[in-house]
């Protein structure tokens, strides 16, 4: 049984007062607790960004990745192993600016693998720039004038890409998002949770308070199945209507699941012939 302790590092961590990363971390641990994640069974993922320092206060295997770049990571660890729990923490820079081109492509194949997006509507870790996700007109210290560009909705962009869960909350709603990450994980496909994550040293707009007082949550009677009424209620962000909870879930095949190679086993657990190996690497090499 895993216990707090047992994902405990020597590591404190280092980010900034009031950070939304540290309920998110939280969460997860909560997560990782109810469910039995651990060394054996999980795997998490992070790009780079001040959501990467998770995996360094966290006793879990884990890789940290070049930026932009932990979705194909991830796809790899899943291919190699498909028993593990795979997690993918990413923030809205890494995963739509250096990283989009893989977004796309994870959702389309339909990865089994659960993208934890660390949404502060900016780059933080080099200390406040304009990311895909800023609003706007917005100013930063890469827009002082004003963000040219307006930004690309998460929830949108996955569903419209071919994702199968789609979600979003509120960091510092740990309860809320702590079940959320159960059930994305228990889904089989690509889930991602859009995580509304303020950063209260650079985004002095989108902070606790505003989110406070403007997210409400996806009424019970809401049908995830439905597509279209997911558009329109992911196309929903502004004073007094910012919707939480599951958008949108659909039932197919995995990638994993296509694969004849993986029908009987993982392969890690299928022996490297070492003759078969020499031979490829003597012809192409």
């Amino acid at each position: 049984m895993t216990t707090m302790a047992d994902l405990a590092t020597p590591i404190m961590p280092n980010w900034c007062p009031g950070c939304g990363n540290f309920t998110i971390w939280l969460s997860f641990k909560n997560a990782a607790i109810e469910n039995g994640w651990d060394n054996t069974n999980t795997s998490i993922i992070a790009g780079i960004g001040c959501h990467g320092h998770l995996v360094n206060f966290t006793k879990l295997t884990s890789f940290e990745g070049l930026h932009g770049r932990p979705l194909p990571l991830a796809s790899g660890v899943k291919l190699a192993n498909t028993r593990l729990n795979v997690f993918v923490f990413t923030g809205d820079g890494d995963c739509f600016g250096e990283g989009g081109n893989h977004f796309i492509h994870a959702a389309r194949r339909n990865h089994d693998i659960t993208i934890m997006l660390h949404d502060n509507g900016l780059y933080a870790l080099t200390t406040g720039q304009a990311s895909p996700l800023t609003e706007h007109e917005v100013k930063t210290k890469s827009t002082p004038t004003g963000n040219p560009d307006n930004p690309i909705n998460p929830l949108v962009m996955a569903i419209a890409s071919g994702a199968t869960f789609v979600a979003r909350a509120y960091g510092s709603d740990v309860k809320q998002l702590t079940e959320i990450i159960k059930k994305a994980n228990e889904h089989k496909g690509f889930a991602i949770i859009d995580i509304l994550q303020p950063c209260e040293t650079y985004n002095k707009i989108l902070t606790h308070q505003f989110y406070q007082d403007n997210v409400y949550y996806l009424e019970d009677s809401y049908d995830p199945k439905n597509k279209t009424k997911a558009f329109e209620r992911a196309h929903e962000f502004g004073e007094k209507k910012i919707p939480l909870g599951i958008f949108y879930i659909e039932e197919k095949p995995t990638l994993e699941s296509h694969y004849v190679q993986l029908e009987s086993k993982p392969l890690i657990d299928i022996p490297l012939d070492r003759k078969n190996m020499d031979n490829v690497f003597n012809k192409y090499l």
